[in-house]
């Protein structure tokens, strides 16, 4: 009876050693891993380099990307829409690049676009580096025209659009620039 009972006991003390063994092998760090799921647009990261029209259209559109990337003149016979919400170094921002460039950004080439219209509906749109051949409607403020020019006419739809719209030096519009909505 006295083996038993000390087999038990022994037993007992063995485990005890066995737990405080494990317990004090932990880093005390909780190793969970959070999984997220990410809900808006990594607009920061995407870019859409396109050399025809097929690509710059789905570039362009709601479900697009921040960045569209010209590598050719493409020339539309319908108009062209620019939407959706993106965003880039976490502010609004969409850009249509007209141009290419070497290792340390100097512009080394200009595409042209080109169609009858071209309508932004996405803020802080920028057209740079090249020229777009046709009218543009703005419909969204912040609109930027840089190192570049618009071989048209470039219409806002309100007073407030036009006062957010930014030329800069070097960028030039050939026709009218004034309020005007697309339907009038």
């Amino acid at each position: 009876m006295k083996k038993i009972v000390r087999n038990k006991t022994l037993l007992l003390l063995l485990s005890i050693f066995i737990l405080v063994g494990f317990i004090g092998c932990g880093t005390g760090e909780d190793n969970k891993k959070e999984t997220t799921t990410q809900k808006d647009t990594d607009a920061v990261s995407s870019a859409s380099v396109v050399d025809d029209k097929d690509s710059f259209t789905k570039a362009a559109g709601k479900n697009g990307t921040w960045i569209i990337i010209l590598t050719d003149d493409l020339e539309f016979t319908e108009d062209i829409v620019v939407e959706g919400n993106f965003t880039h170094n976490n502010e609004p921002a969409r850009k249509i690049a007209m141009y290419d460039q070497d290792e340390n950004r100097n512009k080394t080439k200009s595409y042209k676009l080109q169609a009858p219209t071209l309508t932004v509906r996405s803020e802080n749109t920028r057209l740079q580096g090249g020229t777009f051949v046709g009218d543009v409607y703005v419909e969204a403020k912040g609109f930027a025209l840089v190192d570049g020019k618009i071989d048209g006419n470039l219409y806002f739809m309100n007073e407030e659009i036009q006062e957010s719209f930014r030329l800069d030096e070097g960028a030039s519009v050939t026709g009218e620039t004034k309020v005007k909505k697309k339907d009038e």
